[in-house]
């Protein structure tokens, strides 16, 4: 049996283009929304523990972004289908919906790329923008140098005309994306065995539309995020950033990559691994109440 989040009730909600999404939902119908995206290799379920933290004060939305999880997976027929710019769309529609028109946004990893994204794309939608443990696109493949940038080869390898990556990856899915729960948790037991278990699953049925989204981030968002940074274009909510200290490990400034996008910016390094979101919910659930009230 799939684990799901205690209390909150898996919907089935529109996004762009005709699309549907998956979204646990729950809290207080009464308290602000805050929508929370999940990253790689994971589904909404890696919210649970905050969720049901901030489910007494506000109403929950975890989304399994499109071509994840129970979300529909369309055919990548041209790069826009997993841009970030057509996943925000699905985000800002789904909330909407559910009768939100303004809300909170925070997402980790490629759910933080889709927030980033919203966050420009729609800043009359959102009031406030947590980012977990990622730059920018455009700036992530700027600090990718060297023998340090082996850490990301996945980036890479998604990258690459489709066949060969979808191929490879599907030979070997279970290992594959199990390494990076593996090699990227700080505390492996914070993912114990059935959400690992249903993460593989998930990523196993999700290999062409997971591809899709990667190389998504080596073309066309690139070139979303460089027309912002030649328009002068900022991000005009509260942002909160937590990351590792990424920037140390491969010789840049992370928060002043943050400030330049982010005027209202507040910057935290965590000791947690990559899955902040599970192994340190407390400290997570911490920053988000934090942000919501600035």
């Amino acid at each position: 049996m799939t684990p799901t989040i205690p209390g909150f009730d898996l919907l089935r909600l529109p996004g762009a283009d005709g699309a549907e999404l998956a979204a646990a939902v729950g809290g207080s119908g009464s308290g602000s929304p805050v929508v929370l995206l999940h990253g790689f290799p994971q589904t909404h379920l890696m919210w649970r523990h905050v969720a049901e933290r901030l489910a007494g004060e506000h109403t929950v939305i975890c989304p399994d972004l499109r071509g994840y999880g129970a979300s529909d997976k369309p055919v990548a027929t041209g790069p826009e289908a997993y841009s970030k710019r057509t996943m925000a769309a699905d985000v800002i529609a789904l909330a909407a919906a559910l009768g939100h028109e303004r809300f909170a946004l925070v997402g980790h990893d490629r759910g933080a790329l889709v927030a980033f994204r919203a966050g420009l794309d729609h800043p009359e939608t959102l009031t406030h923008l947590g980012i977990l443990d990622v730059v920018p696109t455009l700036d992530m493949w700027n600090v990718l140098h060297g023998v340090p940038a082996a850490v990301g080869y996945h980036l890479f390898l998604m990258a690459q005309p489709p066949g060969l990556p979808e191929t490879m990856i599907a030979n070997s899915a279970d290992a594959y994306f199990g390494s990076f729960l593996d090699a990227w948790a700080g505390d492996p037991a914070a993912v114990p065995a059935p959400v690992r278990a249903a993460y593989l699953r998930a990523s196993a049925e999700a290999v062409p539309s997971i591809v899709a989204d990667y190389r998504a981030s080596a073309g066309i968002d690139v070139t979303h995020d460089q027309a912002d940074r030649d328009a002068g274009s900022q991000l005009a909510m509260p942002v909160t950033v937590v990351q590792q200290d990424w920037g140390a490990r491969l010789g840049y400034d992370a928060a002043a990559v943050w400030g330049a996008w982010a005027p209202d910016l507040d910057h935290r390094l965590t000791g947690a691994g990559h899955f902040m979101a599970e192994e340190a919910p407390d400290e997570i659930t911490e920053a988000i109440r934090d942000l919501l009230l600035r």
